[in-house]
């Protein structure tokens, strides 16, 4: 994998923040972009973190960058190909037919940030299916060796499916993935989106574009390539550094809008997370948050609160953190 070509940084959509394009990645369809986002914090540390967003997503959590800048570390976020400002007008939006796309990404952001920003100890941080792709990076990335800590935050170890259509369906599904990849599954809008988005139940800013209320359509060669990404962590992976798995205290599955949804997780089954989470590595730390949402970081605020208690008091026991006294606020984009 190289990079053909790499534009300088530049001011970001987000005040305060820098994006840099890594241009020339191959993919099927051609050359991909990956844009790289940072936020140095106010003293200098060569200590760093590299967030990895999930599904329908983009990094837009300004207050999680407050959080590890106050920490002490540089804050960097990559918006995966096909994702947020790495999306092109000729591409499916947050399509992939290979996981291993996302690990040449996550390699080209690793491999700036030790070569030009001097980074000599990362912590990698995914979220949801972004989770999976950095559990997979930890296991067997080309830069591994780099990554000293992994958080996951609500990875997408396994479907939210019934058990039966687990065992049936998903297969099936999986296996026309190989054949008619841009078939289009039929799926339930999420209330998700409405959950979060402060014109609907929500208190959060974030462009609608790259990140819509209602999603994006699902085809079964994305479905194939998750499917055979999450076997490959229930097989067991061999991850060396050590882990933080947080995830919300219960699921809950919905048909119609409820409250419910602003305290649960109504995306996955929280009960995949605990189960499949003891085999990524033989240091993994599991922690239930009560009242948390999909993405903990976008939980309410007493609840956030919680979640960067807990996440500082780890990294503070690997080796890395300040005392923070974190109140995230609403984040605008």
């Amino acid at each position: 994998m190289s990079i053909l070509q790499m534009t300088s940084w530049q001011a970001d959509v987000l005040p305060g923040f820098e994006q840099i394009t890594l241009a020339g990645l191959s993919a099927p369809e051609g050359a991909v972009d990956v844009v790289l986002v940072r936020r140095r914090c106010a003293q200098v540390s060569s200590k760093a973190v590299l967030y990895v967003h999930g599904y329908v997503d983009y990094f837009f959590q300004t207050h999680l960058a407050d959080f590890y800048n106050a920490a002490g570390l540089n804050f960097y976020a990559i918006d995966l190909r096909r994702h947020g400002r790495s999306l092109r007008e000729h591409q499916l939006p947050n399509y992939t037919r290979d996981m291993d796309e996302y690990l040449q990404d996550v390699d080209a952001a690793v491999n700036l940030m030790q070569r030009e920003e001097r980074v000599d100890w990362l912590l990698l941080n995914g979220h949801s299916t972004g989770g999976l792709v950095a559990a997979l990076y930890a296991h067997r990335g080309q830069h591994r060796a780099a990554v000293n800590a992994l958080f996951l935050n609500s990875p997408f170890l396994d479907m939210n499916l019934p058990a039966w259509q687990e065992s049936l369906l998903e297969p099936l599904v999986a296996g026309l993935g190989a054949l008619f990849p841009r078939w289009q599954i039929p799926h339930q809008a999420c209330l998700y989106g409405e959950s979060l988005h402060a014109d609907q139940h929500g208190v959060w800013r974030f462009n609608t574009r790259w990140k819509p209320i209602q999603g994006f359509p699902v085809y079964a060669g994305w479905f194939r390539a998750i499917h055979r990404a999450q076997a490959e962590v229930a097989r067991g992976l061999a991850i060396d550094c050590p882990v933080l798995v947080m995830h919300a205290g219960r699921s809950a599955w919905l048909k119609r809008w409820s409250d419910e949804a602003m305290v649960t997780d109504i995306v996955l089954d929280v009960t995949d997370i605990q189960r499949l989470s003891p085999g990524l590595g033989r240091q993994v730390e599991l922690r239930a948050v009560a009242d948390g949402v999909h993405d903990l970081m976008l939980s309410k605020p007493e609840t956030r609160t919680l979640v960067f208690e807990e996440l500082n008091a780890w990294l503070a026991r690997v080796g890395t953190a300040h005392e923070v006294n974190a109140t995230p606020a609403h984040t605008v984009s």
